[in-house]
C-alpha cells in the first residue's frame, strides 16, 4: 500500500495528541534538512550541526511566528529511519502542533501513515521485522513481564534466536545437498538417518519455544475469577485489591448478578480479576444466567479463587465448589477470619477484606502464578504461527527421510522450514503482510 510513497517526505505528531508540557514533530525524508532550514531560526550564533539539539524559533512559511522551541536534525544514516530526520520539539498543545504540521505540509511534505517511520526502519535495513514488531508492543505494554518481553525482542532476542535456528536447519540442508551431489561419497542411508535425528531435535526446540498461554499472559494479561456462594465476600475481596469500590457490596444475597471486572498490577504482571455471582442451586431466572457465567469464567480462568466464609460451617454449596473446582488451577481463600474460624482446611489462605489481614499474602500469591518463568524465546501470534509451521515441515521432512523417500523431497521440506522462519524477522515477507504489520502502530512511531 505504501510502496509508492517510500520517497516522500512525512511528518507526524511523535507524542501523543491533548495538552502537555512537550509536543513532538517529526519529519523523515530527502526534505527533512530543507523544511529544518526554511522553518527553523536557531538563536544567536549558533551552528546547525546532525545530532545537535538547538534551541531557536519556529515559523511558517509566511514569517509568522509559531512557537519559541527546540529543534534537532539527525542526518542519515545516523537516524531512526536511516533517513534524513527533524524533530521540533515544541509547547504541548493541540493548536501549536496543528500550525506546526501544516507549515510541514505547505512544503510538501505529507502525512505519515500509521507506523510508517518504523517500517522506513526496516526497510532500510535498521531493524528486521520482530523488532520493527517489538515497538509497538513496547509502547502498549501494561506491565513489566509485558516490557521486559517487548524489551528483549527489541533487542535481538527473537532475531537472534531465529538466526540460530535458521543456521542449524541450512546446516541440515546443506548436508543433504552434499549428499546428493556426491553419493560416492555419502551414502544415502547415511545421510537420511543423521538428518532425521536432527530434524526432529530441531522441530521439537521450535515447539518448545511457542507457549500460547504465556503469550497472552503477556499481551493481555493474567485472569484470576472470584467464586463461590453468594455474600461470602467476594466483591469485598476484588475492591481491596483493586483498591476501589468497583463491586457493589450489600447483605442481600445474590447482589452480584453479572461479572463485574477490572485490572491491577501485582509483581510486574497486569491481572484481569473477575467478580462473579454467587454460585448456588435456588436461583431465580436472572441470578441463574449470572451463576452459568461464572462457571464458564471459572473453566477459562489462569487462577481461580474460591472463596469461602471462614466464620461460618462449610454448606452443602462450599463442598459441591470444593469438589467442582479441585482439577481447576485455583487457591483456596477463607474471608472473614477477623471473625473467627468455624472450621479448618489444609493449603488455604486465611483474608479479611475487612480488616486487610492476609490480602498482602494474597497479592504475593497471585503475583507468584502469573510469574513467568524464564524468558520466552517467542511471545508473538504471528511468530509463534510461523514456528509452528516450520517445526511441521521439519517433521515432514524427518518423516520422509524415514520412510526412504529420495532425499529431494526432505531438500523442499527443509527450504520450507527456511522460508517460514524467514517470515519471522522479514526476510521474506510481501507488501500486504507489510501492511497488516504496520497498520496496528500509531501514527508518528
Amino acid at each position: 500500500m505504501l510502496s509508492i510513497y517510500e520517497n516522500d517526505t512525512i511528518a507526524a505528531l511523535a507524542t501523543p495528541p491533548g495538552q502537555g508540557g512537550i509536543a513532538i514533530v517529526r519529519v523523515s525524508g530527502e526534505a527533512a534538512r530543507t523544511c529544518f532550514d526554511a522553518l527553523f531560526v536557531p538563536a544567536g550564533k549558533q551552528t546547525v550541526e546532525s545530532h545537535r539539539l538547538l534551541y531557536g524559533h519556529l515559523y511558517d512559511e509566511n514569517r509568522v511566528l509559531i512557537d519559541e522551541c527546540m529543534a534537532v536534525l539527525m542526518l542519515a544514516p545516523r537516524s531512526y529511519t536511516r533517513e534524513d530526520v527533524a524533530e521540533f520539539h515544541i509547547h504541548g498543545g493541540e493548536q501549536v502542533a496543528r500550525q506546526a504540521l501544516n507549515a510541514l505540509y505547505t512544503l510538501g511534505v505529507r502525512p505519515a501513515e500509521p507506523g510508517e517511520f518504523t517500517r522506513r526502519a526496516f526497510l532500510n535495513g535498521r531493524v528486521d521485522l520482530s523488532r520493527a514488531e517489538a515497538v509497538m508492543r513496547l509502547i502498549s505494554a501494561q506491565g513489566e513481564q509485558s516490557a521486559r518481553a517487548a524489551l528483549r525482542q527489541l533487542t535481538g532476542g527473537v532475531s537472534s534466536f531465529v538466526h540460530g535456528m535458521q543456521a542449524q536447519v541450512t546446516a541440515l540442508a546443506a548436508g543433504v545437498a552434499a549428499a546428493l551431489d556426491y553419493p560416492e561419497e555419502i551414502s544415502e542411508e547415511e545421510a537420511a538417518g543423521d538428518t532425521a535425528r536432527q530434524a526432529r531435535a530441531l522441530a521439537e526446540k521450535l515447539s518448545a519455544a511457542c507457549d500460547e498461554r504465556a503469550a497472552r499472559v503477556l499481551e493481555t494479561g493474567f485472569d484470576v475469577v472470584l467464586c463461590g456462594r453468594p455474600n461470602v465476600g467476594k466483591s469485598s475481596i476484588l475492591n481491596a485489591l483493586l483498591c476501589e469500590e468497583r463491586a457493589i457490596v450489600t447483605d442481600i444475597p445474590g447482589t452480584t448478578r453479572d461479572v463485574v471486572r477490572g485490572s491491577v498490577t501485582l509483581g510486574g504482571a497486569k491481572i484481569n480479576l473477575s467478580d462473579t455471582a454467587g454460585i448456588r442451586e435456588q436461583a431465580e431466572t436472572v441470578e441463574a444466567i449470572g451463576v452459568e457465567r461464572a462457571r464458564r469464567a471459572m473453566q477459562n480462568a489462569d487462577l481461580t479463587l474460591l472463596v469461602l466464609d471462614g466464620s461460618a460451617p462449610l454448606t452443602p454449596e462450599d463442598e459441591a465448589l470444593l469438589r467442582d473446582t479441585e482439577n481447576l488451577p485455583r487457591a483456596v481463600l477463607l474471608n472473614k477470619c477477623d471473625q473467627g474460624m468455624a472450621f479448618q482446611l489444609p493449603d488455604v489462605l486465611r483474608v479479611s477484606a475487612k480488616t486487610g489481614e492476609g490480602m498482602d499474602a494474597l497479592r504475593a500469591l497471585i503475583a507468584d502464578k502469573a510469574h513467568l518463568a524464564g524468558e520466552l524465546p517467542l511471545t508473538s501470534a504471528r511468530h509463534m504461527r510461523l514456528a509452528r509451521q516450520a517445526a511441521d515441515k521439519l517433521l515432514e521432512a524427518a518423516e520422509a527421510l524415514e520412510g526412504g523417500l529420495p532425499l529431494d523431497l526432505a531438500a523442499i521440506d527443509l527450504q520450507g522450514a527456511l522460508e517460514l522462519l524467514g517470515g519471522i524477522t522479514g526476510e521474506r515477507v510481501d507488501e500486504k503482510l507489510l501492511d497488516s504489520v504496520f497498520s496496528q502502530f500509531c501514527v508518528g512511531k
